[in-house]
């Protein structure tokens, strides 16, 4: 226990200088400058990204923009949607609700940024489809691949294990309300969810696709049906839950006084958590889609942001924040969700929760897991051999049984400080990347003008250097 609580004193001293200022600044700085220079493009294209996300491939056999925006969804909406909320509010109050807002709607413009340089700088694969993320366009774009091997591994460390773990450990802290929850519970839970885990990666990856194609929309859709019943049913609440939202966003004494946990620092934390904009996660999957221009994925890829945070966490936040029972720190996760929603639908509350958590947590782990696999590639500049990648999936599936046996603070710190590196390394390099992605941009509106279906051609946008899609 003393060696545990070494290493979440050091996660969390790294993970704190982090965090404050420079992950909140460098995300509401980025999503601001991007926002403008887009031209206010969350709001300007919104109808148009979901018509976007409706088109299929040429090719039946290559990944549809929907597909690819159902594996970062699967990886988005997840356990931070109930959890991760939860822990916010019961942390910093009401105000992390309003932050976690700000946080997607400006993170909305740094998505579209940072997926259509993926699909700019995308890479094809010999069977014709494609590839990529951030650490190819920091290779292609800035010429320095040994930042883009740091990026790879630092995505690997958050998703395989900071992510992964704290997935699990969300997963399993879930049942710590009911009566059979005992000091077994956590390993037989881990064992459960490894073994499930383990039986779809060892699939191969166009599993993965198919998997969470058909999971996340059900769990979305039904979660959201849930959430809302209840926000119905406790309506007469919901005007002074707005109300303190707005009371507690702006508590700037608070804010400044304490700010590590703050309602500012928890909704950009659980914010950055839940819809991972800006982070360079995102990017991995919109590299695969068959699109005729880049700034379609980029589209999609912001409208993801949407659903996450201003869908399903919203949902979340106002099922809780009605039910009449204040958020207190000790609640925070799985326990405050299942206490609200138990003050509301009696017992089948808590077992809903349950069971969402269980469908949430699995579609987390494949999608999380599928961003490591792109990665290990390019840090290899090669495919892997299957040796190798059957004992890597081996450590990944001891890893999610491992994060089960967590404790609270250590899953967290681990996940916030990981996020935390990959923000620091993808903000930069996308603000100084980002005008290829704003002259696409520019390209896609002048030819919807013009009437057309839009087609990127690099010359277009006055992109010399050979691209492997584009030329």
């Amino acid at each position: 226990m003393n060696i545990i609580n070494a290493i979440d004193g050091v996660v969390n001293a790294i993970s704190g200088f982090l965090y404050d200022p420079w992950v909140p600044v460098f995300l509401l700085a980025a999503g601001l400058y991007f926002t403008i220079r887009t031209g206010l493009i969350q709001v300007r294209l919104f109808g148009e990204s979901i018509r976007v996300v409706t088109e299929k491939p040429k090719d039946d056999k290559a990944i549809s923009s929907f597909a690819a925006l159902m594996v970062s969804t699967a990886s988005r909406v997840g356990t931070g949607n109930i959890v991760g909320v939860s822990t916010a509010i019961c942390v910093g109050g009401y105000g992390a609700v309003f932050w976690m807002w700000v946080t997607a709607i400006l993170g909305g413009a740094s998505a579209f940024i940072e997926s259509t340089l993926a699909q700019i700088y995308k890479k094809r694969d010999k069977d014709g489809t494609s590839y990529g993320g951030p650490s190819y366009y920091i290779e292609s774009g800035l010429k320095q691949r040994w930042l883009g091997v740091i990026f790879a591994v630092v995505l690997i460390c958050t998703y395989a294990i900071g992510y992964n773990m704290l997935a699990s450990y969300n997963l399993q802290s879930s049942f710590s309300g009911f009566s059979f929850y005992g000091e077994t519970t956590p390993i037989i839970i881990g064992a459960i969810l490894a073994v499930l885990f383990a039986v779809c990666i060892l699939g191969g990856a166009k599993r993965l696709t198919n998997i969470t194609g058909v999971l996340v929309p059900i769990m979305g859709v039904i979660y959201i049906v849930v959430a809302l019943i209840v926000v119905i049913i406790n309506i007469k609440h919901v005007p002074g839950v707005f109300a303190n939202i707005f009371a507690g966003a702006f508590d700037f004494k608070a804010i400044f006084g304490g700010f590590a946990g703050s309602a500012m620092m928890q909704g950009i934390k659980r914010g950055l958590y839940s819809n991972e904009a800006g982070m360079g996660s995102a990017p991995n999957a919109a590299a695969t889609a068959d699109v005729s221009h880049p700034a379609k994925q980029g589209l999609v890829q912001m409208l993801s942001v949407f659903i996450d945070t201003l869908l399903i966490c919203t949902a979340t936040a106002l099922m809780c924040l009605s039910s009449g029972i204040a958020p207190e720190e000790s609640l925070q996760g799985a326990p405050y969700v299942q206490q609200t929603m138990a003050a509301t639908l009696g017992s089948f509350g808590p077992i809903f929760i349950a069971v969402a958590m269980c469908l949430f947590a699995f579609t987390t782990l494949i999608g999380n897991y599928y961003y490591c696999e792109g990665c290990l590639k390019y840090i290899l500049k090669r495919s892997p051999s299957q040796t190798f990648m059957t004992v890597f999936r081996l450590i990944a599936t001891a890893i999610v049984f491992v994060g089960a046996l967590l404790s609270a603070g250590l899953a967290w710190d681990t996940a916030d400080l990981f996020q935390a590196i990959m923000v620091v390394i993808n903000i930069p390099v996308i603000l100084l990347l980002g005008k290829p992605a704003l002259d696409a941009l520019k390209d896609y509106m002048k030819q919807r003008k013009e009437g057309k279906d839009p087609v990127f051609k690099a010359a277009d946008i006055g992109l010399k250097q050979e691209t492997d899609f584009w030329n």
